[in-house]
């Protein structure tokens, strides 16, 4: 039962994170007080290589479906706070912090989980509490696109080698929406409706924000409308943060298979936990109906520090790229086909980065494009 018991983390957070809301004062402080202390305990503790050993689904996804659920709840409770308590400008702040911190984690995991499982009331419910960092438009794009294009210069959510997160972040957000609303217009123009007919999803997904933005007037008034669009904001820009840290640098030529080393994993203790497995990423890539309890950690993956450890190190530029050029140095080296060799080349070439790649010479006998080498 451990094994179940323990993804229940998530939704535990979310929970103290409302009893914060409702009870006011200091108390507001517990949504954002998770962050660093998640984030330092991920850091200290060992990494997690275990396979798990879960055969129910139902109870796997239980925790899954708890937490999307009380993404929305979290917001009404702190419009709840709001209207009734009488809140610091400072507290007023922690509780935006904590909200968007929550929208994107547990909040992406939760949602992304379901809304690649086969049920359409998963997928239904996944789609719609994106809500929380609004993009209930994210599934197609993401499934069809991000999945097909993964690693090569068409996929929005792999950033180039030398892009910060300031750069990518407003870049991604602004080019997943463009292919979404192409996607969407052109699937209804085979289907002989008009490209932006009221069957075209932004419609659905205006609807939502009025529903979910209503609902939060009714219950704190237009203050609470106004803080609590901030978190939605800035949670929808910290999305493309989480895509930033599991593609960057990777590169793939366009139409050869994906291969669990083209993406990055990320095997923290509570990560794994808190994030529904969304950082034990390769298999996931492979086949992405897999359910996250099933996903195995590639043992042969370059180790990457904790994900919250990444997030944090992005808001730093160079020591994001500390870390992860030795990573991409070795990846060149031992598991790029020549042709993303060549790739990785150029992309080093204009981010103005040593051309580690040339180094390696012909050591490899010139294996054709479309091979990888394998670790171990």
């Amino acid at each position: 039962m451990w094994e179940y018991i323990k993804y229940y983390f998530a939704p535990l957070v979310q929970v103290l994170a409302i009893l914060g809301f409702y009870w006011g004062g200091n108390y507001m402080w517990i949504a954002i007080a998770a962050f660093p202390t998640i984030a330092l305990a991920d850091m200290l503790l060992p990494l997690d290589l275990k396979k798990r050993k879960m055969e129910s689904h139902f109870w796997a996804y239980l925790p899954v479906w708890i937490s999307t659920l009380l993404l929305p709840i979290m917001y009404f409770a702190f419009a709840w706070s709001v209207q009734h308590n009488d809140l610091t400008p400072l507290q007023i702040v922690a509780g935006v912090a904590g909200l968007a911190w929550l929208s994107v984690v547990p909040g992406v995991p939760a949602t992304h989980e379901l809304y690649h499982s086969r049920g359409r009331l998963a997928r239904f419910v996944g789609r719609y509490a994106q809500i929380v960092f609004l993009d209930t438009m994210r599934m197609e794009v993401h499934v069809v696109g991000h999945h097909r294009d993964v690693g090569t210069k068409e996929d929005v959510d792999t950033a180039p080698r030398g892009t910060s997160i300031y750069t990518f972040t407003p870049r991604a957000a602004l080019e997943s929406f463009r292919w979404e609303l192409k996607l969407d217009a052109d699937n209804l123009e085979r289907r002989g409706y008009g490209r932006y007919s009221i069957r075209h999803s932004l419609w659905r997904a205006l609807l939502a924000i009025v529903v979910f933005l209503g609902i939060i007037y009714f219950i704190g008034g237009w203050a609470a409308v106004g803080l609590c669009v901030i978190p939605m904001v800035i949670a929808r820009f910290w999305v493309e943060a989480m895509n930033y840290y599991q593609h960057y640098g990777q590169v793939r030529v366009s139409g050869t298979p994906i291969e669990k080393h083209h993406v990055w994993n990320h095997f923290g203790t509570l990560s794994r936990l808190y994030a529904f497995e969304i950082t034990n990423h390769a298999d996931h890539h492979l086949n992405s109906y897999i359910p996250y309890y099933k996903l195995e950690p590639d043992r042969d993956a370059i180790v990457i520090p904790s994900i919250i450890s990444c997030f944090l190190q992005g808001f730093v530029p160079p020591l994001w790229h500390r870390t992860i050029k030795p990573a991409l140095k070795r990846w060149d080296r031992e598991f790029a086909s020549a042709a993303e060799r060549k790739m990785a080349m150029e992309q080093n070439r204009r981010a103005g980065w040593e051309d580690w790649v040339e180094d390696c010479g012909n050591r490899d006998n010139h294996r054709p494009d479309n091979t990888t080498l394998t670790h171990g």
